[in-house]
């Protein structure tokens, strides 16, 4: 591998799923605009064209609720029949503060604010010139403002999650237990994504008949959890922690434009405080909380390992011993893997209940460079771009072999791995 032969193949991906507006996350089974991914994405199209990185994040705000929260798709009404649940399901414009585009009214985890700033270092002159950080600064509030108001439940700090997709781990074990005591849809439900991925590389009929179900109810109660009694509550890690480093994003934002960064790094410490109550000494990873059943849910998933992006973490030291150890790359793990390598339902060809993803290998590397681990940080970058080179860019990989699964050409992919082949530095 070299890092030229990297850097070309990834852009040609990248150009390959440009829609003219924004980047689809695969040109057959992703054919709309994700939240998240559109942030990842943005974060390596920067070194390509600057320009297009903001467009990115300008297209994806650009389909903003008034009440502040980022959907997690934004669809192509063109390809309405590619992918389901599509916009049909959600019937977005029957609900008041929807925008113009057909959206879900779920979200993602907010990683947005901390692509925006990295998009701006890329190309400061024409970041200023284009005022983008000026533009994107209030839209990126009023998405922090709607997880404190909307998502944060009281005497709380962190916010929860309404669904499983809006974990962006969809099928992780860490929701088994609730997800079992929800009812299924009874109709079919079609699957259009099995026509370009395995079924035994997919969550299953019975997992989305639950997905279709809360997806349902969410909708029929105007896309607001409040109302009623919500039975799938969840303080996620990962998404939490994201939050943080958003926070940590918007106050360096905030610097830039002459506004205060005060309540930002307030936020953020705030956050990462409330963290705390989610670590699991004994597994030595963060694990999430069951604001239903007022539990935690004592499972270890690379979800628990994010956290390592945020400075100061007290529990940095432990997390990087996890990390190291049997439960996630132990001697021969190439990549992180989703879920607990020890646990007897871990499978590593099954979407989040084992195989590693890229997205996730990245954000560790950035929590290991932050607590200075840089052996280790550059050990997996050379795994992770060797793999996506090597394999098309897939979706996720076997942990130990390398074997790809599901999506090729993935955008996410692609993005991360151009970042990591321009700031590794071997690079």
């Amino acid at each position: 591998m070299t890092w030229s032969s990297l850097a070309d193949e990834a852009g040609r991906i990248l150009e390959g799923n440009w829609s003219g507006g924004y980047t689809t996350p695969a040109s057959g089974l992703y054919p709309h605009q994700w939240s998240w991914d559109s942030a990842f994405i943005a974060i390596g199209l920067r070194w390509l064209s600057a320009s297009r990185a903001r467009t990115e994040l300008d297209s994806l705000f650009a389909s903003q609720w008034a009440d502040g929260r980022v959907p997690q798709i934004v669809y192509d009404p063109a390809r309405e029949d590619d992918y389901q649940p599509g916009a049909a399901f959600w019937d977005s414009a029957a609900i008041s503060g929807a925008p113009e585009r057909p959206t879900t009214g779920l979200v993602q985890p907010p990683n947005h604010a901390v692509a925006a700033w990295l998009v701006h270092t890329a190309d400061i002159e024409g970041s200023r010139q284009a005022r983008f950080l000026e533009r994107l600064y209030p839209k990126l509030v009023a998405w922090h403002q709607y997880l404190t108001m909307t998502r944060v439940s009281p005497g709380r700090t962190l916010a929860a999650i309404v669904h499983p997709w809006e974990s962006g781990t969809d099928n992780s074990p860490l929701w088994d237990d609730a997800l079992a005591t929800l009812p299924k849809v009874a109709r079919d439900i079609p699957r259009p994504d099995l026509e370009h991925a395995g079924a035994d590389e997919r969550p299953s009929q019975k997992e989305y008949g639950t997905y279709y179900w809360l997806a349902e109810a969410y909708r029929d109660q105007g896309c607001d959890h409040r109302e009623g009694q919500w039975r799938f509550l969840f303080e996620d890690p990962s998404f939490n922690a994201l939050w943080s480093a958003s926070e940590h994003a918007l106050a360096r934002i905030a610097t830039e434009i002459g506004r205060d960064p005060v309540p930002h790094h307030e936020r953020a410490r705030a956050v990462t405080s409330a963290l705390d109550s989610l670590y699991d000494e004994s597994l030595g990873v963060f694990v999430a909380w069951d604001a239903v059943r007022h539990a935690p849910v004592r499972k270890a998933t690379v979800s628990g390992l994010i956290p390592l992006l945020l400075p100061g973490l007290t529990q940095a030291d432990q997390l990087i011993r996890t990390l190291r150890g049997p439960t996630f790359l132990g001697d021969h793990a190439l990549l992180v893997p989703s879920y607990d390598a020890t646990a007897p339902d871990h499978d590593p060809t099954q979407y989040w209940r084992g195989p590693s993803w890229f997205n996730m290998t990245w954000m560790v590397i950035q929590g290991l460079r932050t607590h200075d681990q840089d052996a280790l940080a550059d050990s997996l970058t050379q795994h992770f771009c060797a793999l996506a080179l090597e394999h098309d860019f897939p979706e996720y990989v076997d942990p130990w072999t390398g074997a790809p699964h599901g999506a090729r050409r993935f955008s996410w992919t692609a993005a991360l791995a151009l970042d990591l082949a321009r700031t590794s530095p071997a690079g």
